[in-house]
C-alpha cells in the first residue's frame, strides 16, 4: 500500500461494462489525491470510451485479441516493449483479477495490487501481486472495483458517496436523432450471449405499452441491426440509431430519459451516466449493477451461480412487460417506490 502516490496505473482490460463501472474510481482517487496522475490500460477496442477522459493522464490500447487472433509476434513483441516502458509508477492496480490482466500489470512494474487468492477470478494472478486484498468474488462488481482500489490506497469510501458520484464521463452534445417533443427510451437489445437477450417479441411488447415514448433503438452487431429493424417494423415510436462510436453511445445513453436493456455495456452507461435505468437479469444477477433509486432491475426467478454462470438459463423470458413498464413510469414520472 501506498499513501501518497504520484503516478497510478489500473489494470482492467476488459469488458466494456465492467470498464465502465469501473470508472467510478477515478473521481474516489482524485478525492483523495488530487495531485496523482492516473492512466489505464485496457483492450483496444475499448480504448475509445476512456479517451480524453479528464481524470486520466493516459490511456494504453493493448491489443491483446488482436495478438491472438493473429500470432503476430513482431505486435506481441512492440506491445511486450510499450508496456516495460510504460512506466515508472507509484503503484499498479489490477482491477480485474484474471492470468491475463496480471501479466500485463507484471509488464508494467513490479508493486502491484490485486485481489488474493481467495477471490481473484483466477486464483494464479494473485502469484504475481506485492499486495492483495480480500473481496469476495461474490460481492457486487462495482464495490468490489471500489474496495480494491481504496484497499491499495489506504481510504475507504461510503455508500453515500457511491450514491452522490459526480457523472462517470464527461459531458457530451445531444445526438441530433432524439425526439423533441416526447420522452426519449433508449433500448439495449443485444448481449454478450443469446441467454442474456430479452426477447424481441416483448421488446415490442414494450413500445406499445409505453406508447406516447420515442424509443432508440441501440445496436452494435449486424444481428443486433437485424433485431432493431424486427421491432421497427412492428412499432411505430421506434427509432434505430447510426452506428455509433462508443462516445456518441455515451452522448445517447447521458440524453435519453430512460435506458431499459440488457445486462450489457451500454445499459450500464445509465448508472454510470446518473441517468435512470433497467437493467433486465436472466442468469446473471444484481450483483452486476450497483442499485439506486433511479437505476432499478428486472430478474428473473432464477437461482444464479456467480462462480459458474448458466449460460443455457433462457429465464429471463419469463420478465414480465407489465413489470417493465410499472418501473418505466414511476421513472419517467420522477418518482420511484
Amino acid at each position: 500500500m501506498i499513501k501518497k502516490p504520484h503516478r497510478i496505473a489500473i489494470v482492467r482490460l476488459t469488458a466494456l461494462g465492467d470498464i465502465i463501472n469501473g470508472t467510478i474510481v477515478l473521481q474516489l482517487i482524485k478525492k483523495h489525491y488530487p495531485n496523482t496522475q492516473i492512466e489505464w490500460f485496457c483492450e483496444e477496442a475499448f480504448a475509445p470510451i476512456l479517451e480524453d477522459h479528464p481524470l486520466l493522464k493516459k490511456v494504453h490500447a493493448v491489443p491483446i485479441k488482436r495478438i491472438k487472433k493473429t500470432k503476430d509476434f513482431a505486435l506481441l513483441k512492440s506491445t511486450i516493449t510499450q508496456l516495460k516502458n510504460a512506466g515508472p509508477f507509484d503503484i499498479i492496480i489490477d482491477m480485474q483479477g484474471l492470468l491475463k490482466s496480471a501479466v500485463v500489470a507484471r509488464l508494467i512494474g513490479k508493486n502491484i495490487h490485486g485481489f488474493d487468492k481467495n477471490s481473484a477470478r483466477e486464483s494464479i494472478a494473485s502469484l504475481v501481486y506485492k499486495s492483495s486484498s480480500n473481496i469476495p468474488y461474490t460481492n457486487n462488481v462495482i464495490k468490489r472495483n471500489i474496495d480494491v482500489v481504496a484497499d491499495a490506497l489506504d481510504f475507504s469510501v461510503s455508500d453515500e458517496e457511491i450514491l452522490t458520484k459526480a457523472p462517470c464521463f464527461p459531458s457530451q452534445y445531444k445526438p441530433d436523432f432524439l425526439a423533441t417533443d416526447k420522452q426519449n427510451i433508449a433500448m439495449v437489445i443485444g448481449a454478450s450471449w443469446p441467454s442474456k437477450e430479452y426477447p424481441k417479441e416483448k421488446f415490442i411488447e414494450l413500445c406499445f405499452a409505453l406508447e406516447d415514448a420515442q424509443f432508440i433503438l441501440i445496436w452494435g452487431s449486424p444481428k443486433e441491426h437485424e433485431y432493431a429493424e424486427f421491432i421497427a417494423e412492428r412499432a411505430s415510436n421506434v427509432t434505430i440509431t447510426p452506428k455509433l462510436s462508443l462516445q456518441e453511445l455515451t452522448a445517447t445513453i447521458e440524453h435519453c430519459d430512460l435506458t431499459i436493456g440488457n445486462d450489457t455495456g451500454p445499459t450500464h452507461l445509465a448508472w454510470a451516466m446518473n441517468r435512470p435505468s433497467i437493467t433486465l437479469f436472466g442468469p446473471t444477477n444484481t450483483r452486476m449493477i450497483y442499485e439506486t433509486p433511479i437505476n432499478l432491475a428486472c430478474e428473473s426467478n432464477s437461482v444464479v451461480d456467480i462462480m459458474k454462470i448458466n449460460k443455457q438459463d433462457f429465464s429471463i423470458k419469463k420478465i414480465s412487460v407489465e413489470e417493465i413498464v410499472g418501473k418505466a413510469k414511476e421513472l419517467l414520472l420522477g418518482t420511484t417506490k
